[in-house]
């Protein structure tokens, strides 16, 4: 079973899907670590030397060809279900599970890791707030795409294991 984890950055999408894999003893995969692996850069580097549009096409060749164990969770990029076909490839090659957070935890989260993120540069307070609003609305139509749609403040390793061990 290959499980794929998404939502907007600072879900959870890889704490959660560490702790899932452990669990399950399922094999990890972040697919950011993955694309940082492979193009010997960071995000934010690539982001800032090809631009978001070469960064889009990169990251989803790096998903289609990752190779994927039988079994595996893996967390996504943010904005990789929302480009090419990718939410239709992620759920032709296993599940895909929506981790739902509100605009205002997520700005909680990232607050303080922003400058890891290229997207979030120089937006505090109520802006970082309004950008992650704006951008979830662009982005929830391909979220809510997913198989299952859990709620990123109770979710829990155990019902997210009773989902894979039973689909």
């Amino acid at each position: 079973m290959r499980i794929f984890l998404v939502g907007f950055m600072g879900s959870g999408k890889t704490t959660i899907g560490r702790r899932l894999a452990s669990k399950l003893n399922y094999r990890f995969i972040d697919l950011d670590e993955l694309f940082e692996w492979q193009e010997s850069m960071t995000i934010a580097q690539y982001f800032t030397k090809y631009g978001q549009d070469k960064f889009r096409e990169r990251e989803s060749e790096v998903m289609r060809n990752a190779n994927y164990p039988e079994n595996c969770i893996v967390s996504t990029g943010g904005g990789l279900p929302c480009y090419f076909d990718n939410m239709e490839w992620m759920k032709a090659n296993g599940k895909v599970i929506y981790i739902q957070l509100n605009p205002k935890t997520l700005a909680q989260r990232l607050e303080h890791g922003k400058e890891e993120r290229p997207l979030l540069h120089g937006k505090h307070g109520d802006e970082l707030v309004k950008f992650i609003t704006e951008k979830l609305a662009e982005r929830e139509p391909f979220y809510y795409q997913a198989n299952i749609v859990a709620d990123g403040l109770s979710i829990s390793t155990e019902y997210l294991s009773d989902i894979v061990l039973n689909s």
